[in-house]
């Protein structure tokens, strides 16, 4: 194999790619990228077995070929190069590699192509096409709060919804759960999956600037950015009823400035347990005071944050994490807090949604310390 790229569009390529790539795996192999050439296309692929992202970038094929190279020092030495012609060239019976430019030379041993695992055999049942910036948002505002328990691993992953003019995304730990819904995305898939964590954080760093082409089959989900795809194993199994755990009846409602909450929990939490991270709303009707206490090693804090309130007076706890994950990731001037009792759950939903948008956020509280 033998080609010329610019050093600056190979990095692209690769650091698209790396991140597939297992820092440590018990099978080596997996710790290359497959190049292939054909003719003036040269197809970077890698994998963990699980996620397989591949990216084809033009370049000027002299030897069409394959090789498995290592994935960190070939992504080193190009982010090492100035912007220059590097001409890339490989001996498949021995596997060396041998790459120039106008002022240095660079050798490194990959592996025979034959021993890289083959991608998925993706057969694409059903299809959805988003702009890239609905399909950020979808990822950025609900990933946050996945589990991270194996032992449940239906909720490791991102929960969608397909309905016909309706795309819905959801994700819960337990303690917290979003819901975001957008309009006006006609989709023909027809079964609802559950998407891998690791595969949404990879397809969110591609999806900017550009339609993104999402196919489902029985198995995968194949994510399309052009000249990139990323193809998921699905995770097959079921996920909870989170509607059940969404309360109907929450009829204690509290508006306020979202920046000012945000950063008034920030600062008293930082007097929190580092054990519960516990902080209390103490809610009445123009005013929600915020307070924190370590008992611990005797610290505490309070602030008063203006707001609107319409019923008697409520307190109510929670883990401060939580809640500053949830309110970090609503996009709104002001939100709005819709309570039940001190142990039941909160709802949190902008004040307005945006277009084609509908926010829920719910959050569990704390047993309040006496």
């Amino acid at each position: 194999m033998k080609f010329t790229v610019a050093s600056s569009e190979l990095q692209k390529a690769l650091t698209k790619v790396n991140g597939v790539v297992p820092s440590k795996s018990t099978l080596p192999i997996l710790e290359n990228i497959l190049f292939t050439l054909n003719k003036n296309a040269l197809r970077l692929m890698a994998t963990d077995l699980e996620v397989s992202m591949a990216a084809t970038i033009e370049v000027k094929g002299a030897e069409d070929g394959t090789l498995a190279v290592p994935a960190k020092r070939i992504l080193d030495t190009v982010r090492a190069l100035p912007d220059v012609q590097l001409i890339f060239h490989t001996d498949e019976t021995s596997n060396k590699i041998r790459m120039v430019t106008d002022s240095g030379e660079y050798n490194l041993v990959g592996e025979s192509s034959e021993e890289f695992p083959a991608g998925p055999q993706f057969k694409g049942e059903s299809e959805i096409i988003l702009p890239g910036s609905v399909l950020g948002t979808l990822i950025s505002q609900t990933i946050f709060s996945v589990s991270t328990d194996e032992l449940r691993p239906a909720m490791t992953g991102v929960y969608f919804q397909f309905q016909a003019d309706k795309l819905t995304a959801v994700a819960t730990d337990g303690h917290r759960l979003v819901r975001l819904s957008y309009t006006n995305t006609p989709s023909k898939a027809t079964k609802d999956i559950i998407v891998p964590s690791k595969a949404l954080q990879l397809a969110a760093r591609s999806a900017e600037g550009q339609d993104v082409k999402l196919s489902v089959d029985a198995t995968h989900i194949q994510f399309n950015f052009g000249a990139t795809t990323l193809t998921s194993r699905l995770i097959e199994e079921k996920y909870p009823n989170y509607e059940s755990v969404i309360p109907l009846d929450n009829d204690k409602n509290l508006k306020v400035g979202r920046d000012l909450l945000l950063a008034s929990v920030r600062r008293v939490a930082l007097y929190s347990s580092t054990t519960t991270h516990q902080v209390r709303f103490a809610v009445k009707k123009n005013e929600v005071k915020v307070a924190a206490e370590d008992v611990d090693f005797g610290g505490e804090a309070k602030e008063k944050v203006a707001c609107s309130y319409d019923a008697e007076d409520l307190e109510i706890g929670f883990n401060a994490s939580y809640l500053i994950d949830i309110l970090s990731h609503i996009d709104s001037d002001e939100v709005v807090f819709r309570f039940s009792s001190p142990i039941r759950a909160a709802i949190i939903t902008p004040a307005k949604n945006r277009d084609k948008q509908d926010v829920l956020m719910l959050v569990m509280p704390m047993r309040l310390n006496a």
